[in-house]
């Protein structure tokens, strides 16, 4: 199972020299992969402030591409409403380029009302949107000239240069845990990508559920990537998986590769402590190259 790491995205930590500092450690000491999220804002009245401070994602991976060589760039993951198909298509592509193609692309629907309506798209039928705008993604990424006209997007022939350096493209990630996610996952994608609140004791059902599909589609199943946000909080005593001392964490992840996980990258952020609004960013540097350290691939 390769590894990976989340840089500093949400809470008073997440700034471009600690993202650069974290980004470059976590490639000398081995680590598969870097990953980022995206939020485009949270409500005001909302007392859950998980996602505040959170900058763009594919700016950040730009800016973390030109100062690693290795390690591949993954965002876990962009929300697909809040894009046209050809403003990704060319961001994405554009990425590929300046990583030298080591861009992993999740995507999802979104699920807060609130960035719906700023970025003025209905929050209704997102499933029916996603199926429509991947064949229009696609379509832009290997046609030479590409046309499309769907229930949602519509676009006349068109040329769309520079097509992606990865053949065909990106390693298309799904994430999400409904049954019509999964479903999505293991008929359209490389790989799915598990969410922040998914149970990571049981997890093995939900990837036994999108390999299922995609045999059912005429899919290899071994063929899909299997990619898990692993929700890390080091503390004295263990309170669930992921959570507890370096040791601790460390078995954890065997088990997750034993429920079918090919990937798994470490993240932070969602420890209040460490990507908190009001937590200290030194603390939480410390806290952080100190998980990177213990829990190097390196070690295993």
């Amino acid at each position: 199972m390769k590894i990976g790491f989340a840089v500093p995205v949400t809470g008073s930590w997440a700034t471009p020299a600690n993202q650069l500092r974290i980004a470059e450690r976590a490639e000398d000491l081995g680590y598969h992969s870097l990953w980022t999220l995206q939020r485009l804002l949270t409500p005001a009245d909302s007392a859950d402030e998980t996602y505040r401070n959170v900058p763009d994602p594919l700016v950040t991976l730009a800016y973390l591409a030109g100062r690693t060589t290795r390690i591949r760039l993954g965002v876990a993951v962009l929300n697909l409403p809040f894009f046209s198909p050809a403003l990704l298509a060319k961001q994405a592509a554009t990425l590929d380029h300046v990583s030298d193609g080591r861009l992993d692309l999740g995507l999802g629907l979104g699920w807060m009302p609130e960035e719906f309506a700023a970025a003025g798209v209905p929050y209704e039928r997102r499933g029916a949107r996603a199926d429509e705008f991947l064949r229009a993604l696609r379509a832009l990424w290997t046609e030479e000239i590409s046309e499309f006209h769907g229930e949602f997007y519509d676009f006349p022939a068109v040329r769309m240069d520079p097509k992606p350096l990865q053949s065909p493209y990106p390693p298309l990630l799904l994430g999400g845990m409904s049954e019509p996610a999964l479903r999505r996952a293991g008929r359209l994608a490389d790989g799915w990508v598990s969410p922040s609140r998914a149970d990571l004791g049981s997890i093995g059902t939900s990837i036994a559920r999108v390999k299922t599909v995609a045999a059912e589609a005429g899919r290899d199943p071994a063929a899909l990537r299997f990619v898990c946000r692993g929700v890390v909080r080091v503390r004295a005593e263990d309170q669930g998986p992921l959570t507890g001392s370096h040791q601790k964490i460390r078995s954890d992840l065997r088990a997750l590769e034993e429920q079918g996980m090919t990937e798994v990258f470490l993240d932070l952020n969602f420890d209040p402590e460490v990507g908190g609004p009001h937590a200290d960013p030194a603390q939480s540097m410390r806290r952080a190259e100190e998980a990177l350290e213990a829990l190097a691939p390196s070690l295993s």
